[in-house]
């Protein structure tokens, strides 16, 4: 702060970019509290720059908030080993709005994420910066130090490897809204035949209780056999589970609560009108800012 109370030129640029910071290192990490703890050590970095030294400050700030991400994503994967079960990113509740943004909310979805967990830390940290935030070569080349030439390398090798590996095209709005509107009647009714209508024969669900909460320990592939697992969860928790739609990571999801208490938080992935990735989080931890709306940008 200035002496007279108002934010200074550095806070000024921090909190105009503040937003698209965050969304650099959610995409990298997966984690909206790292992706917190990065925001924080960018801004200790970057309230010690002389401004008058700084030609981009959108660049230079990108730049400390990709390296601080890099330093943390190879931490995490540390932590990730010694994970109890499946691991998912934290899920985020996002703006309806976002969902317009085709490249932002396919870039935030479960599935998309899921595929970054495959890449390692720079190539993920190349691929975000240059497709979802489309960075030139020069900006990233300083961000994660390497030449320019090796980071359009990474970038042809990790672009070809997410392509491989990526969902399918992304579901208009109006059919993503009418098959999870099916879905959760589905659910709410116990309708078991509706709701193996609503899947895809090749449905994938995914469950992470970081051994805290029951969840799935491996995938579970097939209409029946998913449609089987919700059935038998509507019949363990009855009449005191209610559901509710939400925006999570850019794409349609489901809050289930217990006794009004959030249980789970179920992404969504929709192709071709039909289900066909359930993305089921328990774990409280990753539970605890999913209820208040994250701002993204790009």
């Amino acid at each position: 702060m200035s002496e007279d109370g108002r934010p200074d030129s550095a806070t000024e640029v921090f909190v105009a970019h503040r937003n698209l910071l965050f969304t650099v290192a959610y995409e990298m990490l997966g984690s909206a509290a790292d992706a917190e703890d990065v925001l924080q050590e960018t801004w200790l970095r970057w309230a010690d720059v002389d401004l008058d030294t700084v030609r981009d400050q959108r660049a230079y700030l990108v730049r400390i908030t990709t390296r601080q991400a890099l330093t943390r994503l190879r931490a995490l994967g540390r932590r990730k080993e010694s994970y109890v079960g499946p691991w998912l990113p934290e899920p985020l509740l996002t703006a309806p709005d976002i969902a317009e943004d085709v490249e932002l909310a396919d870039s935030l979805s479960m599935a998309m994420l899921l595929v970054l967990e495959t890449l390692g830390p720079t190539e993920r940290a190349v691929f975000v910066l240059r497709e979802v935030f489309d960075l030139g070569y020069d900006e990233i080349a300083e961000a994660v130090d390497k030449s320019p030439t090796t980071v359009r390398q990474i970038a042809h090798r990790a672009r070809a490897h997410v392509a491989a590996r990526r969902p399918r095209e992304v579901a208009s709005l109006a059919e993503t809204r009418a098959a999870l509107e099916a879905f959760q009647r589905a659910i709410q009714t116990g309708d078991l035949q509706s709701l193996l209508d609503t899947l895809a024969p090749d449905v994938v669900a995914l469950s992470d209780g970081g051994g805290v909460k029951q969840a799935m320990p491996r995938p579970v592939v097939g209409a029946d056999k998913v449609a089987n697992l919700f059935a038998l969860l509507l019949d363990r928790v009855g009449a005191e589970l209610s559901i509710e739609p939400a925006q999570i990571n850019g794409s349609p999801g489901l809050f289930l609560r217990l006794n009004g208490e959030l249980d789970m938080v179920v992404a969504v992935r929709i192709d071709d009108g039909l289900v066909t990735g359930l993305y089921t989080v328990r774990n409280p931890e990753k539970l605890s800012r999913v209820q208040h709306e994250t701002a993204v940008s790009r």
